[in-house]
């Protein structure tokens, strides 16, 4: 879609429209059950540490589960993955809400079932979040992930304070059968769903292959790399807000669950304030700059909480910190999403989950503990110093500039033909390229080099090496192996538009006249199977090809 033909808001595209306002549904009701599961744990009388636990026993599934559903999400049908997870979603929201209405539930039972909730989110979340790249284009991106943040912080402003009355008036139960209702609308939306997707041109990665190339990928991505770092160093202290929460409004504050969904409800405002201010900030300051805004917003807010002890003043700090958490949560994601092509988009989210929320996690046990030897007001203050120190951290590692990579899939490669037949599971392939540089040029030529190594080994290549002939110096050979043809297919149908730039200095840095020469051979040992088994297992000749980097 042309960039002048593109809608104002992606909202005005109505696929995403009625998914956007079926998840808002959805995060009304998880919010509702949010509030009933953590007030049941305080009224239980549990401690401190215990009712923190609420909420790192949804953000650890996620931790646990999701390079596990981003490989499914990569290599499934997205649409189906979202709804497998809603569905087990509403089960054990049904069954978490007989258990509250018939007395059964203790403070143990609770979390399992908080638990099994976030299971259900773990396996949605990279399926979702990938999926909103194939419902909007991508200069609309940023700002539908922001709308989705948004839509979150709306249900945040409101869903607490009707879950504390929920709570209030009829009890747990009611709360976590609302929830259970809130799923139906999004898995109606999701089942007349009928995405247009290219035909599927290889062959499914097993998924620990799928996972394993997943962590390859964001392992030697740097971009990706800082991004994760920065998302853990900003969610540990700022785990301490939201698990606080309910002993702010019970301890700081001496409120009942009314209360507490206030509190949330002013922290969702603030949310939905940084979701609108977003795209104005985007225009006008980096995005790191926007990331140290909102931490120094989430570490000032959490410092007035902890010593104001006033619900009028402590509402507006919430609602401070909330903006904060929603800016750079959002951003991080953005972040990971334009810095990973679609082949691997969900496993990148899976991972950049993995960071944000086992930050949260350790984060919300950390500051539990803490409260509970110390008290709600130092946890909160102490949060609040290890957020400005992870904000001075920042400055040794910035988040990069991505928004003008073009991550499509680079064009013109095509699978060669072999003089031998060959399977896609025949292999090892060993790939040797042969450069002819000048003297001159040798330096650039390594560093080129060094970042082709780390091209090739992202993509799924191994054993690289760069080689220098003896006899003759100006002749460079690059080698690599590749487990089987098909990975060899597919390591070259990975490669980018933006790696382009590096094929091309490589280029121009041979000798004028000479081209790279390109030698793909099958590796065999002494004791192969006998020829009539095995029509490839004689030795491979080398096949040239002259007019392409492989």
């Amino acid at each position: 879609m042309a960039q002048a033909s593109l809608p104002s808001s992606p909202l005005r595209l109505p696929l995403f429209r009625a998914v956007w306002m079926a998840s808002l549904a959805s995060n009304f009701g998880g919010l509702v059950q949010s509030v009933g599961a953590s007030w049941t744990m305080a009224s239980m009388g549990a401690s401190a540490e215990m009712v923190a636990l609420v909420q790192s026993s949804v953000s650890l599934p996620i931790v646990l589960l999701s390079l596990w559903a981003g490989a499914v999400a990569d290599n499934l049908d997205r649409r189906k993955v979202m709804l497998c997870a809603q569905s087990f979603m509403l089960v054990a929201s049904v069954i978490l809400a007989l258990a509250a209405w018939a007395g059964l539930l203790t403070p143990w039972a609770l979390l399992g079932f908080t638990f099994l909730i976030g299971c259900g989110t773990a396996v949605n979340g990279p399926a979702w979040q990938a999926s909103v790249g194939e419902m909007v284009p991508r200069p609309m991106l940023p700002e539908a992930v922001a709308l989705n943040s948004m839509g979150f912080n709306i249900a945040r402003s409101l869903g607490p304070a009707i879950g504390g009355a929920i709570v209030a008036v009829a009890g747990a139960a009611a709360a976590f059968a609302t929830n259970a209702v809130s799923y139906v609308g999004l898995i109606l939306v999701l089942a007349r769903w009928k995405p247009d997707r290219p035909p599927r041109t290889l062959p499914r990665e097993s998924l620990g292959l799928a996972m394993l190339a997943g962590v390859r990928y964001v392992s030697l991505s740097p971009a990706i790399r800082i991004v994760l770092v920065r998302a853990i160093i900003f969610g540990v202290p700022g785990a301490a807000i939201p698990a606080m929460m309910p002993l702010v409004a019970r301890d700081l504050i001496a409120g009942g669950p009314l209360t507490y969904g206030i509190l949330l409800g002013a922290f969702g405002i603030g949310a939905v304030g940084g979701a609108l201010a977003s795209r104005r900030l985007r225009s006008r300051f980096s995005t790191e700059m926007i990331v140290r805004l909102a931490s120094l917003a989430v570490a000032t807010g959490a410092c007035l909480t902890a010593f104001l002890g006033y619900l009028l003043p402590t509402l507006v700090a919430l609602a401070l910190a909330g903006g904060g958490w929603v800016l750079a949560l959002s951003t991080f994601n953005v972040s990971v999403q334009m810095a990973s092509p679609r082949w691997v988009v969900a496993r990148a989210l899976a991972l950049y989950q993995m960071a944000a929320f086992g930050g949260l996690a350790a984060g919300s046990w950390l500051f539990g503990v803490l409260a509970d030897h110390h008290g709600v007001a130092a946890a909160l203050a102490i949060a609040s110093v290890v957020q400005l120190l992870g904000l001075a951290l920042a400055f040794l590692m910035p988040l990069p500039a991505i928004e003008d990579l073009d991550l499509a899939p680079a064009d013109g490669w095509r699978e060669p033909e072999t003089a031998l037949r060959i399977e896609p599971r025949s292999g090892p392939i060993v790939v040797t390229i042969e450069y002819r540089v000048a003297e001159e040029n040798v330096p650039r030529f390594l560093a080129a080099m060094d970042e082709r190594k780390r091209i090739r080994r992202r993509d799924g290549a191994s054993h690289w090496t760069l080689l220098r002939d003896l006899a003759e110096p100006q002749l460079w050979v690059e080698r690599y192996h590749v487990a089987t043809w098909l990975d060899y297919v597919r390591h070259n149908r990975r490669r980018t538009k933006a790696d382009q730039a590096n094929t091309e200095e490589l280029r121009s840095l041979r000798i004028e006249g000479t081209e790279p020469v390109v030698h793909r051979r099958i590796e065999r040992q002494t004791s192969s199977l006998p020829r009539s088994r095995a029509p490839d297992a004689g030795e491979l000749d080398p096949m040239t090809d002259p007019s392409r980097f492989s």
